[in-house]
């Protein structure tokens, strides 16, 4: 079994460590690194998982998971960068950094495999899209395949695509929780309960997740299956066409779409 060293154990970070031992991962088979001690013995107390520095996460680990901030990423990179050998498999979870940047940092041949998750992580319902570097091989992206199975769904996807990614699955569930916040306050302001709202509203968006999953048909056929002729919801249906709802929608992707191809720009040459 290999070991996984989890470099800034954010939420996310913390969230597939969490996923990993639930999954059977053994404890002394993982390590992290966190910048603040407090969050390490929270998280070793917790977990049973030690916390070390990041040059002793580099040297015990066979499976590199880099879970930092963007912008974070430079200092980091700069402390590992010679400690990184073509052995080890370096999984990067930092939105709209390509794999590119990494393999010119670290020596040549290192596989690199750049990853997408979004929050839900945190509950085991992510859903994550891998993308391969030009060294990763089928058997590492089956590993690290295996590894995020353990929070969620993975997908497969050519690197061309994962700023689209970050876009509607990386960002989507901000998008879901925005809807909800605003059926809600709706509900209070038609006299319910703040409580009353939020249980009306959260078990109504997973159901109809749940529905989505099982293959009921298509969004648009559920949607018309709860539409009935001159009935309530197409008086809501027609007030949401009315304030163009979808057409911000869309364009609220463009704009994130956009955004991770700019933090990225600067780290990616001509020819990636």
């Amino acid at each position: 079994m290999s070991t996984i060293a989890v470099l800034g154990a954010g939420k996310i970070g913390e969230s597939l460590l969490s996923g990993l031992l639930n999954a059977g991962h053994a404890p002394e088979k993982l390590v992290f690194t966190e910048r603040y001690q407090q969050r390490v013995d929270e998280l070793t107390e917790r977990y049973g998982v030690h916390g070390v520095d990041v040059p002793t996460a580099v040297e015990r680990a066979d499976v590199l998971v880099v879970s930092v901030k963007p912008q974070d990423i430079e200092p980091l990179l700069d402390e590992i960068a010679p400690l990184v050998t073509p052995e080890k498999l370096v999984v990067t979870l930092c939105a709209g950094l390509p794999t590119g940047l990494f393999e010119r940092r670290f020596a040549a041949g290192t596989p690199v495999v750049r990853v997408m998750p979004n929050t839900p992580m945190l509950v085991g319902e992510a859903m994550s899209a891998i993308s391969g570097g030009t060294h990763a091989t089928d058997a590492q992206l089956d590993t690290v395949e295996r590894l995020l199975g353990s929070v969620g769904r993975v997908v497969r996807v050519p690197e061309s695509q994962q700023d689209a990614v970050t876009a509607l699955s990386g960002s989507g569930p901000a998008y879901f929780f925005y809807l909800v916040e605003a059926m809600v306050d709706a509900g209070i302001l038609l006299g319910l309960p703040r409580s009353v709202a939020a249980e009306l509203v959260v078990q109504s968006a997973v159901g109809s997740a749940a529905m989505l999953r099982e293959g009921e048909g298509h969004p648009v056929i559920m949607r018309e299956g709860v539409t009935s002729p001159a009935g309530t919801t197409i008086s809501g249906i027609r007030e949401l066409e009315k304030h163009g709802v979808r057409a911000a929608m869309i364009d609220a992707i463009e704009a994130a779409h956009s955004r991770s191809v700019e933090l990225g720009a600067k780290h990616r040459r001509t020819d990636e």
